[in-house]
């Protein structure tokens, strides 16, 4: 099973800004939409952001707008999460998942086929 490599996690405090990356393993998944999700404690895992494969189009959850920006290297063939004004509220393991699709940017957890396994974001007020 292919697997996503996320990194970036860490302790910050409230206002400040982390910096996630997903890694893909092979160049297939520059055909595929990424998106992050993020998991708090005793939470549903939940959207926060998409890109399509071209990088041209994006989607945020309402609670991150203005503040997160998701963007991909294709070169790379890894996603960012650029996260700023973090809230203590942001504070979950964040994961990143692939779909094949096109310029689709679905929201639900089922519709993405891969997964990484994820990274710890922890906001301290």
């Amino acid at each position: 099973q292919v697997q996503l490599v996320e990194s970036g996690g860490g302790l910050v405090q409230a206002g400040g800004s982390l910096r996630l990356s997903c890694a893909a393993p092979v160049r297939t998944f520059s055909a595929y939409s990424r998106a992050w999700f993020r998991q708090a404690p005793g939470k549903e895992r939940e959207f926060v952001a998409a890109v399509s494969r071209s990088g041209a189009i994006t989607n945020y959850a309402d609670s991150v707008k203005g503040r997160f920006t998701i963007s991909r290297d294709s070169a790379k063939n890894t996603v960012y999460l650029q996260m700023n004004g973090l809230k203590p509220e942001d504070t979950a393991v964040y994961y990143c998942g692939a779909t094949f699709g096109g310029d689709r940017l679905p929201v639900g957890v089922g519709e993405y086929d891969y997964w990484g396994q994820g990274t710890q974001v922890t906001v301290s007020s």
